[in-house]
């Protein structure tokens, strides 16, 4: 195993900790359930990043248990912003407050990885179909966009964390590589298929029966 491998292994198990302890109403979600998807998301997402960034990511999973933080909880309660402004108004003072500096790094990596992932539906629709709607204007009670996920979960990571972060996608654009595709190729890798482009043409097949 790489250490590469091993940061990510450590990343995931703890996150799997926290996710198993995030309090939804009606108990347990379905999802918390399926450590197999959960792994696989998480995967391909966290393989890439920089080693820099998954250690001082790594750290803030540490400091937070230790803290009895949950970062997933707060990650889903930061959505509720955009998705349950009214719930979200109930809680919003429980959660730590954001410096400007944070919100500051958080908007221009989601600008970036937005513009990736605008790339990716245009490239392959179909996988794109499958998954969340964008833009956080797309919200609703029940469905997430991307923006308003990676919002929220940019909130829990420490200014270090998304400096690195920061610094990683930059360093990914000056290379033309598109940060966003690269995820993709992951997840469709762990799913079985060689490529996105074998992804995206059996999943336009079976839709098209």
């Amino acid at each position: 195993m790489s250490k590469k491998d091993g940061l990510v292994s450590k990343v995931i198990e703890r996150e799997w900790d926290m996710f198993q302890n995030v309090e939804n109403i009606g108990g347990k979600a379905s999802c918390q359930q399926n450590y197999q998807t959960f792994e696989i998301m998480r995967y391909s997402q966290a393989m890439s990043w920089s080693e820099e960034t998954l250690e001082s990511y790594l750290e803030d999973l540490q400091n937070a248990q230790k803290n009895k933080r949950n970062l997933l909880t707060e990650k889903y309660a930061r959505m509720m912003e955009s998705t349950s402004p009214l719930e979200y108004a109930r809680i919003e003072s429980l959660l730590p407050p954001l410096d400007p500096e944070v919100r500051e790094i958080i908007d221009r990596i989601i600008t970036i990885m937005i513009n990736w992932e605008e790339e990716v539906i245009e490239k392959y629709p179909y996988i794109a179909g499958r998954g969340r709607p964008l833009r956080s204007s797309e919200d609703t009670p029940y469905a997430t966009s991307i923006e308003t996920y990676l919002r929220g979960e940019l909130s829990t990571y420490s200014l270090k964390t998304l400096k690195l972060f920061l610094e990683n996608i930059l360093n990914q654009k000056a290379e033309n590589i598109n940060g966003s595709e690269l995820i993709h190729i992951n997840t469709v890798k762990r799913y079985g298929y060689k490529s996105l482009e074998e992804a995206n043409e059996k999943i336009k097949n079976r839709s098209s029966r």
